[in-house]
């Protein structure tokens, strides 16, 4: 009440903040269309001084923010296809265990050269290559997420659904999405933080002989690593954590405030409290004037309209547009009917287009996995018996490195999540420890470690746990924040103790958002191998006996066979585990642990 007091005495801050941040949104985008324009140039030189890093930083902010929109649209696309058809289920789910499994700097190769072979003259390609290899590091988690909430939708929700005569988009936006909304917002600020974990490689990598760099904070941070120039580190430090805390303020606090009311409970909760920039938003004077023209110019189509249609013959009749939802039912043959009387395709062509995409999906498949093979053939047995060992010492850090995080991670999120006051100053501090590419810190916590008497073999299972806890921390905090406030107002009643509260309502109700978290944490730890077994230190190369060692040597040098062979063991060993561990955990959180 005093913050809406003060802002209405004060009332230009509101509109001078918003000014702000769009004048801000408009230079970023207008400088970087002047980077997809301008002429190729795989290097760009970075400035180190503190003054260019305002640029760098928005350029970076502005990737990252294409590549979750991106991420978002093929999450409510591809996650509400796997969860709601058989069919898709049994292609998307096994394609996303592969593609999860597929580190950033798999997909570099590939995409940067082909992408600039694609833009020979600008520098477009290698603008969306760092967009695309960003998206990879955000969009499985979301996509997984997603995916899961939908299965744990109660049964007697659905039910309900079904008996009210519900269509599938009316389901999608009164029941799905609004069920889903707490834990898809908590992971898209985790997804957030996945693609800042990997900004440095997608801004400043390197491809045989060929060095590619782009204007960012990524590269401005992994120029002063490659330096050692501690002021330019420090200041790169500065700025990220500047950039988190105003996406929070201006994003992320607002959207999380805004879910809360889709929390699955029937007694009201404590209300949380209006985020600032909400409350900047409602006071805008600026944005007040914008909405009533807006209102007014709706308001005159409209007449304008009615004047129209008023002045028509009676005597025809107006064609009427073919609707694409049955008023009947919400299945998938009516929806295919829909379409049909849309397009006028009749069933044979519809059977005839599904042949021809699932067959050459096929072919592609083959021809691709025929060139792989190819391709792995040429290596010996002497190189595939060191990269299964190598696979086994990168198994047992994501392994020992998934159990510490689970160890601390699980309690300390329901323990927050459980609690609006807890969670209210809790939140900020967690996201940006969690948003903070841990990369950038890789030198500061090495220097640690070695003060400490660990070694790198030891130490770079550390560096895989500063950016994969985050990813089991979130999935508990959003299952928390999930937990109808009844059930804890039921065994508050009946005297259960802390212990037994724990065990029998808060364990068994996060378990299914664990599992994911889970999945995701290990995905993402296999990711960061390549990142944490491999690191430049004050001038020389450390590596330790680990997959993401080799992938990451073998992409610096573009030994195309051996990084095929290394990112081909490491799929079949993230599908291996998808299929017989995590996939037996899915289904025993889908069926005992239901919030039914």
């Amino acid at each position: 009440m005093q913050r809406t007091v003060f802002i209405r005495k004060f009332s230009a801050i509101p509109d001078a903040i918003i000014l702000m941040l769009f004048a801000t949104l408009i230079y970023g985008l207008v400088r970087i269309g002047h980077e997809y324009r301008s002429d190729f140039h795989s290097v760009t030189k970075i400035d180190l001084s503190i003054w260019a890093l305002p640029t760098y930083t928005l350029l970076s902010a502005i990737r990252g923010i294409t590549a979750y929109v991106l991420s978002l649209i093929f999450t409510l696309i591809v996650g509400y296809a796997a969860a709601r058809s058989a069919k898709a289920e049994r292609v998307i789910i096994p394609t996303l265990d592969i593609l999860q499994s597929i580190p950033v700097l798999g997909f570099l190769p590939g995409l940067v050269l082909g992408l600039v072979a694609l833009f020979p003259r600008t520098n477009t390609g290698l603008e969306l290559a760092a967009i695309i290899m960003i998206f990879t590091g955000q969009v499985w988690n979301m996509t997984f997420s997603y995916y899961a909430s939908l299965k744990s939708i109660p049964s007697d929700f659905m039910e309900a659904s079904t008996v009210i005569g519900l269509n599938w988009y009316q389901r999608l936006v009164k029941l799905e999405l609004p069920f889903s909304a707490v834990n898809l917002a908590w992971n898209s600020l985790m997804s957030m933080a996945g693609g800042w974990f990997f900004l440095s490689a997608c801004e400043a990598f390197t491809l045989g002989d060929h060095d590619y760099r782009l204007p960012g904070i990524g590269s401005y941070m992994a120029i002063a690593v490659a330096e050692g120039n501690r002021r330019a580190m420090i200041a790169g430090i500065i700025a990220m954590v500047l950039l988190i805390v105003i996406m929070d303020f201006a994003i992320w606090r607002p959207l999380l405030t805004w879910v809360q009311r889709f929390r699955l409970e029937d007694v009201p909760g404590v209300a949380p409290e209006e985020p600032l920039m909400g409350l900047f938003i409602r006071e805008s004077r600026l944005l007040r004037w914008v909405k009533l023209i807006y209102r007014r110019y709706r308001f005159e189509q409209r007449e304008h309209a009615a004047v129209h249609s008023g002045s028509q013959g009676q005597g025809s009749e107006a064609l009427q547009p073919v609707s694409l939802q049955d008023p009947v039912t919400a299945s998938g043959d009516t929806i295919k009917l829909s379409l049909q009387r849309k397009w006028h395709f009749s069933p044979g062509a519809l059977r005839a287009i599904n042949f021809l995409l699932t067959w050459g999906s096929v072919v592609l498949a083959l021809y691709g996995g025929w060139r792989l093979f190819q391709m792995i053939a040429e290596l010996s047995w002497g190189v595939w018996v060191v990269l299964i060992r190598n696979a086994f010492w990168s198994f047992m850090r994501v392994l020992v490195s998934l159990f510490l995080s689970t160890l601390w991670a699980v309690p300390a999120g329901i323990w927050i999540g459980t609690n609006s006051r807890r969670l209210r100053i809790a939140q900020p501090i967690i996201q940006v420890l969690a948003s903070f590419p841990a990369p950038m810190l890789y030198p500061l916590g090495l220097a640690l470690l070695f003060a400490l008497g660990i070694n790198f073999d030891w130490g770079s299972m550390f560096l895989l746990m500063l950016g994969t806890q985050w990813y089991v921390l979130f999935n508990v905090l959003a299952g928390a924040l999930r937990v109808p406030q009844e059930l804890t107002y039921a065994t508050a009643l009946m005297d259960t103790s802390t212990w037994d509260r724990w065990w029998t309502l808060y364990i068994p109700s996060v378990f299914p958002a664990l599992v994911t978290g889970w999945v995701t944490a290990a995905g993402g730890a296999w990711n960061a191998t390549i990142l944490a077994e491999f690191i430049l230190y004050r001038g020389s190369y450390l590596q330790t006996s680990g997959l993401g060692a080799t992938i990451s040597m073998a992409a610096a040098s573009q030994n195309m066979p051996v990084l095929a062979a290394s990112l081909s063991l490491m799929v079949v060993i993230v599908i291996l585990l998808n299929r017989t561990v995590w996939s037996r955990i899915y289904g025993l959180a889908s069926t005992r642990y239901r919030m039914d």
